[in-house]
């Protein structure tokens, strides 16, 4: 099921955090907001396992050849594969029940249905294991709207408006973050990558490199756009210190993107971010504590 990934649900409440400065901490209803927002992370944390456990199952065979892959609960035969579905449709039934809860019962300006989101999430990340996979960009681009969906599943459990330029920093961050996990995997496999995966076959690493390098300069620069626009600056105050978030998200790309060149971690985020890296988990704490700070200053 891997807890390890949940991490990675942190998306979900973006809207939320960065509309506080909207309202105020203080706001009444911000206990509820954060309660719908945490049931929406929770149904994204089951949605994601539910899909892995499926994923595990199609992958049984190749994950047996992997030197890593090998040692998960189906490939070395610690779980079997009814037991591994049964587990998943349960997910997919308490993942539902959750987004429901998360749905703001009355209409109000940017709700939506989180079960929606959830449902397509779910879907997307199905068709991802039984085909889509294998195609290269494809790919990539289906772990993205994944992430997408997260930050606007959350922006409807707490009825937040969604900034455009956050929706773009986050496609482009998890592009980056995707290719980057191909080009480790590239280098952790060699001549047998394909083998294991056969997307990893269409890819060279002069591409990956080079696209890694744009999206992580995308990703910086729509950031950057979004903490100096004007509703943003309207939420954090007219000195807007949220700007002095960004030199931390550049240097967190870039170490990041030092780890993958260096081998030293880069084909798992989440990893890195749960202390792989003190020097990038010590960047990303300053960066929330900047941002925490500017919201309640």
């Amino acid at each position: 099921m891997r807890p390890h990934q949940w991490v990675k649900n942190v998306f979900v409440l973006a809207a939320l955090v960065f509309a506080l400065g909207e309202a105020g901490p203080e706001a009444p209803s911000t206990a509820d907001r954060l309660m719908r927002v945490l049931m929406a992370t929770a149904a994204f944390c089951l949605g994601a396992s539910a899909i892995y456990l499926v994923n595990d199952v199609v992958d049984v065979e190749s994950d047996r050849q992997h030197p890593e892959k090998c040692k998960r609960p189906i490939a070395a035969g610690e779980l079997s594969i009814p037991a591994a579905l049964l587990a998943s449709v349960a997910c997919v039934a308490a993942s539902l029940s959750l987004a429901h809860l998360a749905t703001p019962f009355v209409e109000t300006a940017g709700a939506g249905s989180v079960v929606l989101v959830v449902g397509i999430y779910m879907a997307s990340n199905l068709l991802y294991s039984l085909k889509l996979k294998q195609l290269a960009i494809v790919d990539a681009f289906l772990i993205a709207l994944g992430f997408m969906l997260r930050v606007v599943a959350g922006a409807y459990a707490a009825a937040a408006p969604i900034s455009q330029w956050l929706l773009l920093s986050t496609l482009f961050l998890a592009l980056f973050l995707a290719f980057c996990k191909r080009r480790a995997e590239m280098d952790l496999l060699g001549a047998d990558a394909s083998q294991h995966r056969k997307n990893l076959g269409q890819y060279t690493p002069q591409f990956l490199d080079q696209v890694t390098s744009v999206l992580a300069g995308c990703a910086i620069i729509t950031y950057a756009m979004y903490t100096v626009d004007d509703a943003t600056a309207a939420k954090f105050g007219p000195d807007n210190h949220l700007v002095w978030s960004v030199p931390l998200v550049v240097f967190g790309l870039f170490r990041y993107l030092l780890l993958v060149q260096r081998q030293e971690g880069g084909g798992s985020p989440t990893r890195v971010l749960l202390g792989g890296d003190l020097i990038f988990v010590i960047n990303a704490l300053l960066w929330g504590a900047l941002v925490l700070g500017s919201l309640f200053r």
